[in-house]
């Protein structure tokens, strides 16, 4: 079967179009997929009609390859998030992650094992899905082999990996420049509150002992269950980063607002983000203060970008968390899902 036949599904066209180069890659990745099947010596498993899986940006084939082990082609429409992807997996190395296969830096072509792509850790019930996470992130959650300081002794597939550090100092400039922009959209006590932990745990108070490889982007739908072991969860698409391990409990937390207990929506927000922490060993309350200054970064990029109600889901989170709801914002039922 030719790649070129394949029609991609229309959410995946629409987020690589805004894309630099996008249309670009939509007229070409058909090729690219057909160079690396020959390359590789994979043979391509789609039926005629069947949609591919596809991510934010990428499209995913199933795979066979010469001896007939299951794995995915997944290649991706180029942009920043992605260059690092193929370094984390290999560091990984199967470990809480897809395991990596081979690798095309050059064309953002990714071979990996074969999961279930057809669940996700989002088919649990919310209460389920604790334990499973924690599980994933002490997989994940390693440590810079050799002195990250020495460059005799550190591996440099760490060194293409973005710092959280570095990020806060960042957001200590452009957060409160882009809430002066937007009108000062929301209440100064929570922008000042996000600046502060930016400031705690930035450069300066950067803990360098505690950092450790981190998915930045470990929701519900990138821990899938292994193929053949339906009970073993493994993570996929990582957006990694080097530094502390609480940064990725906040993405568990903005999806599925909507399964929280009617009763007490905030209390219950509260509880996931504890228990999460919790169960990957994490210190709640930093967990907290990341979780917060991630959702004030979001709200802040979604009303550039026009979407009130991503914006409101935001703050609810942020605020909620901090037992000091906003005013005017609309009921935990009534938010848009992500």
């Amino acid at each position: 079967m030719d790649a070129r036949n394949i029609e991609l599904p229309r959410t995946l066209m629409r987020k690589v179009l805004i894309l630099p180069g996008g249309r670009a890659w939509l007229d070409s990745w058909g090729s690219i997929a057909n160079r690396y099947l020959e390359a590789w010596d994979l043979v391509l498993e789609l039926e005629p009609g069947v949609a591919p899986w596809s991510g934010h940006c990428a499209v995913v084939l199933p795979v066979a390859c010469a001896d007939g082990r299951p794995a995915v082609l997944k290649i991706t429409a180029p942009h920043p998030e992605a260059v690092s992807e193929p370094d984390a997996l290999a560091l990984w190395d199967g470990r809480g992650a897809v395991e990596l296969l081979d690798s095309a830096r050059d064309d953002f072509v990714l071979l990996l094992e074969r999961l279930d792509g057809d669940s996700s850790l989002a088919a649990l019930p919310l209460a389920e899905t604790t334990e499973v996470w924690g599980s994933v992130m002490r997989r994940l959650s390693i440590a810079p082999a050799g002195a990250i300081d020495n460059p005799r002794t550190r591996d440099p597939r760490w060194l293409s990996l973005p710092s959280v550090a570095d990020q806060a100092e960042q957001w200590t400039d452009t957060l409160p420049l882009e809430w002066e922009t937007l009108g000062r959209p929301f209440d100064r006590w929570l922008l000042e509150y996000a600046l502060e932990v930016c400031q705690v745990h930035g450069a300066v108070g950067r803990r360098r002992d505690h950092d450790v490889l981190v998915h930045s982007d470990l929701h519900y739908l990138n821990i899938l269950p292994a193929l053949e072991s339906p009970r073993q969860f493994l993570a996929i698409d990582p957006k990694p980063v080097l530094g502390d391990a609480e940064f990725a409990v906040a993405p568990m937390l903005w999806n599925r607002i909507g399964e929280l207990s009617a009763a007490d929506p905030a209390a219950h927000l509260r509880d996931r983000c504890t228990d999460l922490a919790l169960a990957a060993g994490l210190d709640p309350m930093l967990a907290r203060d990341w979780s917060v200054v991630r959702e004030v970064d979001n709200a802040l990029g979604y009303l550039r970008e026009g979407k009130a109600g991503d914006a409101d889901r935001s703050l609810w989170v942020a605020s909620n968390l901090l037992r000091k709801p906003l005013l005017n914002l609309p009921p935990a039922e009534r938010l848009s899902a992500p």
